[in-house]
């Protein structure tokens, strides 16, 4: 499932009735679940987290906006915090599937609509950023609000979306796309905090601060300067020393703004070292709020890999390893389901949480949803499954070792698959299920029908889209059984054979789905391409399966 993160900052932190308006608007869309709220006295700022599907997420993200915009005036407004307008910055983060591309396309869209809708400039920032200047929240910030009448006047700071005019209540707001910012802790064996700080200053982007004339050279046991200047060890890593009385130690404290340049366990590897050139040991580390899976996942990757494993491994797998490796629960219990973004906001209820059991029997129940494209969905992740355990299996097998390669390359693609599969499985069926609410919307009025039309011209297309993708993956999966049965030690050879028929049952079970949608597609440019696409990729998967069934029963043929 697509989900994203939206930060959005509004300058109120004091009034309680405010901040909590703002968080039922938030918790009104389906689909969008408040994961924090974090109001500051002082700064007169909130911070509120919230995850969701793109579109879901954009429209609470609105609704934020235009609540804010009517309970906060920037005239009388003050605090610490630098601010320029009601809703201060609206960041969008991609999560579960999500592009940065689409991230900055919601910010975009978002912007367009607040500037139309409410009369509030708008300037991007970071990637959604259209000139460089305009990266920098701190530059976009500049002045602040009381500084927008003379920038708003200026050419160069004309908005992004919006009217050059001040707006006196609700000042400007910035919308933009980033990475996840993950703030993790190293903790050390010792309360000094000053050692702890040494190693952050080596580590951080922005290495050590300048040496004063008058201040102490501190040095390891290697005679190495610790406070002198110092080169930017770790790219986009922020990171400061301190003691926590609360658990008796020393901990690095660090901001990771793009993880996936530097991930946590790259940081937790530099710590160790850096620790031990102090003569102090790393005991383990934390993780403040939420972690994205993907994180925990290239962790898991790495330290399978350095024990010689294949980094191919079930997902529970790898986030066992990241778990363990990282010391994750030193300090307090690290319980994945609710620190990892994806778990934490799983849809209560999902089909793929059932059992396997209980699945059936909700297939079998009179109701048209979960369906046939559902099934297929089910057929074509299993199918990737298995090319994954072929791959596993042969990764570990004597004389097989010049395959690992090739069998690691195998085996993560399959995964990938499989993870993109298992959630179309609901996503198929809430397809079908917009595409029936269409249906129902009232058409008494030509408005009416117009909009009844519009609704279910996008359901349509949906729950077109949805098997449309199953079948590309499918087919893929097909392509990676064959290869699986080509590579794989001579006992996996059925399983490989197993995984080809489960996709090819899969493509052609999402080409039904895509071809009984199509004639609710008025627009034939649409339908076309999509029916000639579909139409290909059957005929595909039809070929492999020949191909490689015949392979298969060759192969089991000369086995002893």
């Amino acid at each position: 499932m697509k989900l994203v993160e939206c930060v959005p900052n509004v300058s109120e932190g004091r009034d309680r009735k405010i901040l909590d308006a703002i968080a039922a608007v938030i918790t009104s869309v389906a689909g969008v679940r408040l994961l924090d709220m974090d109001p500051g006295a002082a700064t007169n700022r909130t911070v509120f987290t919230f995850v969701g599907p793109p579109d879901a997420a954009a429209e609470a993200a609105f609704l934020v906006i235009r609540k804010a915009a009517e309970l906060i005036d920037m005239r009388v407004h003050k605090g610490a915090h630098p601010r320029m307008g009601a809703t201060d910055v609206c960041p969008f983060v991609p999560l579960g599937g999500t592009t940065m591309s689409e991230c900055v396309d919601l910010a975009r869209k978002l912007g367009r609509r607040v500037a139309d809708d409410l009369g509030i400039p708008v300037y991007f920032y970071e990637e959604a950023a259209t000139r460089p200047q305009r990266r920098s929240l701190a530059g976009i910030r500049r002045g602040e609000y009381e500084g927008l009448p003379a920038k708003l006047k200026d050419p160069e700071w004309r908005p992004d979306a919006g009217p050059a005019v001040f707006n006196e209540r609700s000042g400007a707001t910035v919308i933009g796309a980033r990475e996840f910012l993950i703030a993790y802790n190293v903790n050390l064996n010792t309360r000094d905090r000053r050692l702890a700080n040494t190693i952050a200053q080596n580590i951080r982007e922005t290495g050590r601060p300048r040496r004063g004339a008058d201040q102490k050279i501190l040095k390891d046991a290697e005679g190495r300067s610790l406070t002198e200047d110092g080169p930017s060890m770790l790219p986009h890593t922020r990171a400061t020393g301190w003691y926590i009385e609360e658990y008796d130690q020393a901990q690095v404290s660090i901001n990771l703004t793009n993880f996936k340049v530097t991930p946590p366990h790259r940081v937790f590897e530099a710590v160790s070292s850096e620790a031990a050139a102090l003569g102090l040991r790393v005991t383990g580390s934390e993780v403040v709020g939420l972690v994205p899976l993907e994180a925990m996942r290239m962790a898991g990757r790495h330290y399978l890999g350095r024990q010689g494993k294949s980094e191919a491994a079930p997902e529970n797998e790898l986030v066992r390893m990241a778990t363990v490796s990282l010391g994750l629960s030193d300090v307090a219990a690290f319980d994945p389901a609710h620190k990892i973004v994806e778990y934490s906001v799983a849809a209560q209820g999902a089909l793929v949480s059932m059992t396997v059991s209980r699945f059936a029997a909700q297939v079998a129940d009179a109701t048209p949803a979960p369906g046939g494209g559902s099934v297929a969905a089910l057929a074509g992740s299993l199918a990737a499954g298995l090319c994954a355990m072929v791959a596993s299996i042969s990764f570990e097998r004597k004389g097989f070792e010049d395959r690992r390669d090739v069998l690691t390359r195998l085996g993560l693609e399959a995964h990938e698959l499989c993870g993109r599969m298992l959630a179309a499985v609901d996503a198929d069926a809430t397809a079908f299920d917009r595409v029936l609410a269409a249906g129902r919307m009232p058409k008494a009025g030509e408005e009416d029908r117009r909009a009844r039309d519009i609704a279910l011209q996008e359901a349509t297309l949906a729950a077109i889209e949805i098997p449309l993708s199953v079948m590309r993956d499918a087919l893929r999966a097909l392509q990676l059984a064959g290869e699986a049965a080509a590579l794989g030690v001579p006992v996996t050879l059925s399983d490989a054979g197993v995984a080809a028929l489960a996709a090819a049952a899969a493509v052609e079970g999402a080409w039904y789905n895509v071809r009984i949608n199509l004639p609710g597609l008025t627009d034939e440019t649409l339908a076309g391409p999509l029916r000639q696409e579909a139409d290909t990729m059957c005929a595909q998967a039809e070929t492999a399966k020949r191909e490689i069934g015949s392979r298969v029963r060759k192969g089991l043929d000369i086995l002893p």
